[in-house]
Parts: structure tokens; C-alpha cells; sequence
């Protein structure tokens, strides 16, 4: 098993060779995410837009990611908001996502977020169970309609 180690650390990739290097490991998550060209544009993009990439790097590799950004709206005030969290398949219960997880909610206490927020698959039951065993609670259901190709 993968397990934390003294050298791992935690740490934001911000460079198009970082977020090409760990687009493998968002496909896990997200499988519809083919091309490494468009992954990296789409990154670019979303970080001109405050997205920012957490990754936990073991052994000079990444081997869990969160991203996320800061949101206002008028339901929550101002909140951090988890778009992506995933652990690499082999490393999955060695505490990867927890400590990621650990670091988003100190960031988001230090920058005055109300809460930490995120959403998951109605069917993701072990996601649930490991937000459930990290604090999250369920407090709504998403609605959501595609309006253009079948992507997520």
C-alpha cells in the first residue's frame, strides 16, 4: 500500500507539465477526460477562474489530487468548494484523502469560509461513507439537465 511517508508532502501543481503529468490519475475520477491538450486547457482556464490543484506527492509523484475554489453565494456566504478529490487506486486507504481533505478545511478556516462544500454520486456509496467518517454531512440534492453533448 501507498502510505504517507516523511516524504510526502502536500502541495498546489500550477505548471501545464504538472497538471499533464497527473491527468492518469484525474481519470480515475473523471474518465471522459481523454485528450492531455484539452485537460490542460481546460486547467488553465479554470485556474484563471480561482480553480487551484492540491496534490499529496509521494516519491516526486501524485498520488491523490484535490481541486477546489473559493465561491460566495447567498445560501452558504462564502465557501470553499470541492470539485475534484481523488486517490490513486493502489493507494486508496492510506489516508491520502483524508489528509487532503484536512488541509482544504484549514484553508478554508484561514481564508473565513463558512463551510466546506462538495458533491458526490447518489451512487458513490464508499465516497459517502469516507465524507461521512471526514465530518461532511448531506444537506441538499443537486439537480442538474446537460445542455449540450453527453460530458459530465
Amino acid at each position: 500500500m501507498n502510505t504517507p511517508t516523511p516524504h510526502a508532502a502536500l502541495r498546489h501543481l500550477e505548471s501545464p507539465d504538472e497538471w499533464r503529468a497527473c491527468l492518469p490519475l484525474m481519470q480515475e475520477l473523471r474518465p471522459h477526460l481523454a485528450d492531455a491538450d484539452e485537460f490542460v486547457q481546460r486547467l488553465a482556464r479554470m485556474h484563471r477562474e480561482n480553480y487551484r490543484l492540491l496534490a499529496a506527492v509521494n516519491d516526486g509523484r501524485a498520488v491523490a489530487l484535490a481541486g477546489y475554489r473559493h465561491q460566495e453565494n447567498l445560501i452558504y456566504g462564502r465557501f470553499l468548494y470541492v470539485d475534484d478529490l481523488v486517490v490513486e487506486s493502489s493507494a486508496r486507504g492510506s489516508r491520502w484523502g483524508a489528509q487532503l481533505l484536512g488541509a482544504l478545511d484549514d484553508l478554508a478556516r484561514a481564508t473565513d469560509c463558512a463551510r466546506l462544500v462538495l458533491d458526490t454520486g447518489l451512487g458513490n456509496a464508499l465516497a459517502q461513507r469516507f465524507y461521512f467518517r471526514q465530518g461532511l454531512l448531506t444537506s441538499a440534492i443537486r439537480f442538474s439537465k446537460p445542455l449540450k453533448g453527453t460530458t459530465p
